[in-house]
């Protein structure tokens, strides 16, 4: 981490910046189909307080031309907890964009209504979580500053970013953790336990032999 930020060079720093983001932010893009009368889901693992934003609409093949009401999906994006936080009910695009309330997994799932005769549609979906959501031409024109300036920015906040991800995967870890030992300790008795009732039967059946 410190080598990466004391690199003076500035190609290497361009390199350097573009791998962290790479790796600690998500952009996921994706293209999909969709038939009618059945549902697609999507999944994103975030940590509380992450930004995320996220695109999505139905390919017009026939360009020029207005979809038929036929393609059109009903999208939901939902917590590992329950919680909505973006609903579209027979929409052809949209978007959503929030702060995560909680850890866990977040899903996108879209489902296409029944029709007759059955209808494909191809879905483009673009979601961004982390440094990736958000929108840095937008701070460069607000704030009015340089090239340079925006990367040492777009840094910052990726190391802070990698910062609350170390903490998000220890806390992960020591989940699991005590996870396996409770599983162990449970182990343990389980086989003690199954120990004693073998030889309680092995003594049982040694003394009914002697009578």
């Amino acid at each position: 981490m410190t080598t990466i930020i004391a690199v003076n060079q500035k190609p290497l720093l361009h390199l350097s910046l573009l791998l962290l983001m790479l790796f600690f932010s998500s952009t996921e893009s994706l293209r999909f189909e969709l038939q009618s009368g059945t549902t697609k889901c999507i999944s994103e693992d975030m940590k509380s307080s992450s930004m995320t934003v996220g695109k999505y609409s139905i390919v017009n093949t026939n360009e020029g031309y207005p979809l038929p009401d036929s393609h059109r999906v009903t999208v939901r994006v939902t917590s590992s907890h329950g919680n909505n936080y973006h609903y579209g009910d027979r929409v052809q695009s949209g978007q959503f964009a929030f702060v995560a309330a909680e850890d866990g997994d977040y899903m996108t799932c879209f489902w296409a209504m029944d029709s007759k005769p059955e209808v494909k549609s191809t879905i483009d979906l673009e979601w961004k979580t982390g440094v990736a959501a958000k929108d840095w031409s937008k701070v460069a024109k607000k704030g009015q500053v340089d090239v340079m300036e925006i990367e040492l920015q777009k840094l910052q906040e990726t190391v802070t970013s990698i910062h609350d991800e170390m903490f998000f995967l220890r806390e992960r870890e020591e989940e699991m953790q005590e996870l396996n030992r409770t599983t162990d300790s449970r182990m343990f008795w389980l086989g003690l336990l199954s120990l004693l009732v073998c030889l309680s039967v092995a003594g049982l059946q040694l003394w009914h032999l002697n009578q």
